[in-house]
């Protein structure tokens, strides 16, 4: 059984616009008839203050949504970042693409 997911980029610099933008697609991703919402970092190589912010935000409508939220391609940057901030304690990382599907199907 395939569960149907939403995948939204984070953006490389988070100026306001792309705060907005961002905000957009997650509020559109968790409205969507997806049941897990995955946000890649990819692209993404460092995370400031503001942008930590922004993500809380969006994992806190996530969660009022019951809709899991997972974070996929983190650097070690990152990932030290949401260690330090106690922040990987709240978030679901996938640490490989291999367990992109495993993880979206055991987490339901």
């Amino acid at each position: 059984m395939e569960l149907l997911t939403r995948t939204i980029q984070f953006p490389e610099t988070l100026d306001d616009m792309a705060i907005t933008q961002f905000h957009e697609q997650a509020d559109d991703a968790v409205q969507s008839d997806a049941a897990v919402v995955l946000v890649d970092f990819e692209k993404v190589e460092f995370m400031s203050s503001p942008a930590l912010m922004a993500l809380v935000i969006a994992f806190k409508r996530s969660r009022e949504a019951d809709k899991p939220m997972l974070l996929k391609s983190i650097n070690e940057q990152i990932k030290m970042l949401l260690e330090l901030t106690g922040m990987d304690k709240v978030f679901e990382i996938m640490e490989s693409p291999v367990e992109e599907s495993e993880q979206v199907l055991v987490k339901q």
